[in-house]
């Protein structure tokens, strides 16, 4: 079964669209919201011309798309691994502060906010190499592949980062198991090795 042609005609934004993607930038509702529209209402003509050129597109109601890759080049991963870190860090940070994790979009990441994290982990940011103005290039990392937007002079997190956030948590759910599971086993060990002890004493 062969599906049906694609007409480009009704897809105006197909070069904006593929140049965003294959920089490796997420599109984002909020930040984008007119090439959101497009995108969204032409999604399964852009999925199959996508998939057809060897792309895969995907969209995450939340509200943001990308092209899902499972291999990445040596630069792409080390940027990602440090990605990784900084995200870990605001919302470690914004966590001790009391703030409510799923309005990131909310928070003002600015240069009293960068000092603040370079306080909270500087161990962890001297092991890295990175100081106030590498952490200002990360959040420009950031911006260019669609998980933060620089605006009036700080940083603001857009709906892609809770691809991060998602990984936290479930690496925080599966520590939670983990350490239930040694809770329950040390409880069901500890009456073996007394009954043990007692039969050594008779």
């Amino acid at each position: 079964m062969t599906s049906a042609p694609v007409n480009l005609d009704k897809l105006p934004s197909l070069d904006e669209l593929f140049r965003w993607f294959n920089s490796g930038k997420h599109l984002n509702r909020q930040a984008e919201p007119a090439l959101w529209v497009e995108l969204d209402n032409n999604l399964e003509a852009y999925k199959a011309l996508f998939s057809a050129l060897g792309y895969e597109l995907r969209l995450d109601e939340r509200g943001f798309a990308w092209f899902h890759t499972e291999e990445a080049s040596g630069t792409t991963s080390k940027t990602t691994r440090q990605l990784a870190l900084l995200f870990m860090m605001i919302f470690d940070t914004q966590a001790d502060a009391g703030k409510a994790l799923l309005r990131f979009d909310e928070w003002r990441l600015d240069t009293a906010f960068l000092h603040q994290l370079m306080e909270q982990h500087q161990s962890l940011l001297e092991a890295e190499g990175l100081d106030q103005e590498g952490l200002k290039s990360l959040l420009d990392a950031a911006v260019r592949f669609g998980f933060a937007q620089y605006e009036n002079g700080h940083w603001r997190l857009l709906p892609a980062v809770c691809r991060y956030l998602d990984h936290f948590e479930a690496l925080a759910d599966h520590h939670h198991e983990q350490a239930r599971a040694d809770t329950l086993y040390e409880e069901d060990t500890v009456p073996e090795t007394n009954n043990a002890q007692d039969e050594d004493e008779t």
